[in-house]
C-alpha cells in the first residue's frame, strides 16, 4: 500500500485503503489551529486585494525586520520562505553529497530533501514516549555535516528542554558539524525557551520555523529560518525569486501582531490536551507525552493500529497514519487538538471502537 507521506487532504487516504468518504467528516490529521486565522487577518483579508497586481518585495522587508525585532536578531539572519517546506529543501540542496543525522522520529521531508539531494544518513532513533537517549549521537555526528532535531517533535509532541539542545550545539561545534532544529510548533509551547540568542555565538545553528501551524495559514505557505548570516547568504543564493507571495508576507506581519490571539490558543490546547488525555487513560489507551496541539495514541491491545484507523476513517474521524515514521512504523496514530464539540466527537467513536470489541 502506498500511503500518503503527509496529513491533510484525506482523500489520498480514502482511495488508497479503499474506503468511502463519507459526507460528515473531522481532519485530524494536520496539526493547524483549530480557531482558525487571527482576527487581524480575516477582519483584514480584503486589503490583500490590492497587491494581487504587484510584484511582491523579494525580500520581504518588513517581516524580515519584524522577526528580527522580535528574535534580537539582525535581518541578515533571517530568510523567508514558501513554508518551512522550502526552506528544509534549499537546506538539502546546500548539504548535497554530504553525511547527516536526522533524529527519529521525525517529520519525514528531512529524509525527502536530502536523499533527493544525494545524502547519505543515518537515523538516531528515540522512543515514541519521548525520553532522550544520548547513546552514541556523538559517534554518529563524527563524519556528518548537519544533525537534523525537531523540537517540540513531529509526531510526538515532546519537548526537549534547551539544556538537551546546547549540549548537542557544543557537540556539533566541537566536531564542525551544522545543528539544525525544526521549531515549526514552538509557538504552541507554554514554557518555550528560547534558543535563538545563541545564534549570536554559534554559526552553526539554524532554527526552522513556520508560521503555517500556529496562524492556520497553511494555503499561504509561509515560513522562515534563523541562522548565521553566511548560512543565509548561502541558501538566499539558490531560493529562487519572489519564493514569498506578497499576501502571505503581508499577513505574516498581521500574525506578528496577534499575542491575545497566541495566548487564547495556548489555553484552549492545554484544556482540551488535559482533556482528552484523562479520557484516554481512564480507557488504558496510551498516549505520548505531548506538551503541544498533537499526541500519538496506541490501543495497546493491538499488535497492529490498522483497524481501529479503518474504524475511524469509516466514521468520518481522520488520524494520521504513522507508517512512513521510523520507529513507529504504523503502531501509533496521531492526532491533532481541536475544538471542544470536534474533539468529543472524536471521544465517542473512540468509545464506540472500544465498546465493539467487547
Amino acid at each position: 500500500m502506498k500511503w500518503p507521506s503527509h496529513g491533510a487532504n484525506p482523500h489520498y487516504l480514502y482511495e488508497e485503503m479503499n474506503l468511502t468518504i463519507p459526507k460528515e467528516k473531522l481532519d485530524f490529521s494536520a496539526n493547524i489551529n483549530p480557531l482558525g486565522p487571527p482576527p487581524l487577518v480575516k477582519e483584514n483579508w480584503g486589503e490583500l486585494l490590492e497587491s494581487v497586481h504587484e510584484y511582491p518585495d523579494p525580500n520581504g522587508t518588513f517581516l524580515k525586520r519584524k522577526l528580527a525585532d522580535r528574535e534580537g536578531l539582525q535581518e541578515n539572519q533571517v530568510l523567508l520562505g514558501n513554508g518551512a517546506a522550502e526552506i528544509i529543501s534549499l537546506i538539502g540542496r546546500m548539504l548535497a553529497g554530504k553525511q547527516v543525522v536526522i533524529v527519529q522520529p521525525a517529520f519525514s521531508e528531512y529524509e525527502e530533501a536530502c536523499r533527493g539531494n544525494g545524502c547519505q544518513i543515518e537515523y538516531h532513533q528515540l522512543p515514541a514516549d519521548g525520553a532522550w537517549i544520548e547513546d552514541n549521537v556523538s559517534d554518529k555526528l563524527q563524519k556528518a555535516a548537519a544533525l537534523f532535531l525537531c523540537n517540540p517533535n513531529n509526531p510526538t509532541g515532546a519537548y526537549y528542554p534547551k539544556s538537551i539542545i546546547l549540549h548537542l550545539l557544543e557537540e556539533c561545534t566541537r566536531l564542525h558539524c551544522l545543528l539544525i532544529v525544526d521549531e515549526a510548533f514552538f509557538d504552541f509551547l507554554e514554557e518555550y525557551e528560547s534558543i535563538s540568542p545563541y545564534i549570536h555565538e554559534y554559526r552553526n545553528l539554524l532554527l526552522i520555523r513556520s508560521m503555517t501551524k500556529m496562524f492556520a495559514i497553511p494555503g499561504l505557505r509561509l515560513g522562515y529560518l534563523l541562522a548565521d548570516q553566511e548560512v543565509i547568504s548561502k541558501l538566499a543564493a539558490i531560493q529562487p525569486h519572489w519564493s514569498t507571495n506578497a499576501i502571505a508576507l503581508k499577513a505574516g506581519e498581521w500574525c506578528l501582531d496577534s499575542e491575545s490571539y497566541i495566548k487564547e490558543t495556548i489555553a484552549l490546547i492545554k484544556q482540551e490536551r488535559e482533556r482528552l488525555f484523562r479520557f484516554y487513560q481512564n480507557r488504558n489507551l496510551t498516549v505520548s507525552p505531548s506538551q503541544i496541539n498533537f499526541y500519538l495514541l496506541t490501543d495497546s491491545s493491538l499488535n497492529d493500529q490498522y483497524p481501529f484507523l479503518k474504524f475511524l476513517l469509516e466514521r468520518g474521524i481522520i488520524p494520521r497514519h504513522t507508517v512512513n515514521f521510523p520507529g513507529l512504523d504504523g503502531a501509533w496514530l496521531r492526532f491533532a487538538i481541536k475544538k471542544p464539540a470536534e474533539n468529543d466527537k472524536l471521544m465517542e467513536a473512540v468509545d464506540e471502537w472500544l465498546g465493539s470489541r467487547l
